[in-house]
């Protein structure tokens, strides 16, 4: 998601937890933690769902949102508060897990967006990729950010199953790609296993890659792969 980031105290996300006391004792990616103004302002304009403070499908929003924004954002493990470190295990499409340390080496779009297509076939190599540049190629693409929501829970803690939406406008480039202006969007499934203090334990995601990618690489191609764009970060949420 796209975000900004503005060194000094932070008052608090109301979609986020962990922000507004963590900016002098956490290592953050960018000096200081985010602010998501932008990305929520999309969010509030996009969304389909508007669920009762305090339900059960706020409160797996709303952790899911605060798990991207470490991931995002900060350098160790050690700091992060929605995770257990120890058992951490991201699965994606059925892939072998990923620990909380490499996922945190590779980034969320990386860890994502891993493939075992023939190279030839490859739509989006995060073998070629590093954090940095995985964010920024996206971050690019979407700079309103890339919004997300849950759409239904199917059950509660300690096993948790959801259904998500994520979307955004394609209204900057995409490695070499121009920006089309249209709403990319997508859906997929998770779940979520948690402690008892509510701390993930598994995560698993289920979803189509293909539904981000045709978009984005449907743009026109240009001359050079102009990425680069102003601070933020977007898979966010």
């Amino acid at each position: 998601m796209a975000s900004q980031v503005i060194p000094g105290k932070v008052e608090g996300d109301k979609y986020r937890s962990f922000l507004d006391d963590e900016a002098h004792t956490t290592q953050w990616r960018h000096g200081g933690p985010p602010i998501y103004d932008v990305v929520n302002k999309l969010f509030e304009q996009g969304r389909t769902k508007v669920w009762p403070e305090g339900s059960l499908e706020e409160t797996v929003q709303n952790a899911i949102k605060s798990w991207e924004m470490e991931l995002s954002h900060k350098t160790r493990v050690q700091d992060f508060k929605t995770i257990n470190p120890e058992k951490f295990k991201l699965f994606v499409n059925g892939t072998e897990g990923l620990t909380a340390e490499e996922t945190l080496r590779l980034g969320s779009y990386n860890a994502l967006m891993k493939n075992s297509l023939p190279e030839e076939y490859k739509y989006y190599k995060a073998e070629e990729e590093t954090f940095e540049s995985s964010h920024e190629a996206f971050r690019s693409a979407f700079p309103r950010g890339f919004a997300w929501e849950v759409i239904k829970v199917y059950g509660g803690p300690p096993e948790i199953a959801y259904k998500f939406r994520h979307w955004g406008f394609f209204e900057g480039p995409y490695k070499g790609h121009a920006p089309t202006g249209n709403m990319v969007e997508f859906y997929g499934f998770g779940t979520l296993k948690v402690d008892n203090l509510m701390k993930a334990e598994e995560v698993e995601i289920y979803y189509d890659p293909a539904e981000l990618m045709g978009d984005l690489l449907a743009g026109k191609q240009t001359a050079e792969d102009n990425t680069k764009t102003s601070q933020g970060c977007p898979f966010q949420k």
